[in-house]
């Protein structure tokens, strides 16, 4: 048997790059969620928004004892200048517990974000997120249940567009982690093209003339 060994990826190194993560946060939810988006505009009617992609990452500052502050950032693979954030502390989380009258405390307040963004993902004609941008930098979050017979909206985030020097970083940063994976995947392929022509060369030359849509057939 040849002594050949397939590399393994390695992402991890990628992650701790993300600019994201610089300030002591971690990640602890990090998905692409169905958003309905808008545009709100002074005096005019609420229009229809249109149905995007969003990818929501929830981060935490402090541990589950001493959870200290909670930050939600929305991107866009479509738009790589769509960032906006979502940050409190237990002072701001009282203000909006009061406002809201929510039922829970500022240390489950991740979880239930994460539930409602899960709950958009797995049951999306019964539970909506339209995310509300202004002219300025405000946005807003609605979570809303469709209840058949009327739209119950069960809680309410403020967001703030991301300054440019944060939405320069998070480009930055995504443009070089796609860059090294791509890397990655060209060096794995060539060691499995070292491997099977070691193993079987003429499957080699069957695996570099068909088209890919017929990779499967071979064989």
């Amino acid at each position: 048997m040849a002594d050949f060994e397939l590399n393994t990826f390695d992402f991890a190194s990628i992650e701790e790059l993300d600019p994201s993560i610089a300030d002591g946060y971690r990640v602890i939810y990090d998905r692409e969620v169905p958003f309905e988006l808008r545009l709100h505009e002074q005096n005019a009617p609420q229009q229809v928004g249109t149905l995007e992609a969003v990818k929501a990452k929830v981060l935490v500052l402090g541990d589950e004892h001493n959870l200290q502050s909670i930050r939600v950032e929305l991107s866009s693979e479509a738009d790589l200048f769509f960032h906006y954030m979502h940050v409190i502390d237990e002072a701001g989380f009282i203000a909006i517990q009061e406002q809201q009258k929510l039922m829970v405390e500022f240390a489950d307040y991740p979880n239930v974000l994460i539930r409602m963004l899960n709950n958009c993902i797995k049951e999306p004609h019964s539970h909506l997120a339209v995310f509300v941008m202004k002219q300025d930098v405000d946005a807003r979050l609605d979570f809303i249940q469709n209840m058949e017979y009327k739209f119950v909206e069960l809680m309410s985030c403020h967001f703030i567009r991301s300054p440019e020097e944060i939405v320069q970083h998070q480009i930055t940063y995504r443009y070089n982690a796609m860059k090294t994976r791509l890397q990655l995947m060209q060096g794995r392929l060539e060691d499995i093209n070292t491997l099977v022509k070691l193993k079987n060369p003429s499957l080699l030359l069957q695996l570099q003339k068909a088209p890919p849509g017929q990779l499967s057939s071979l064989g």
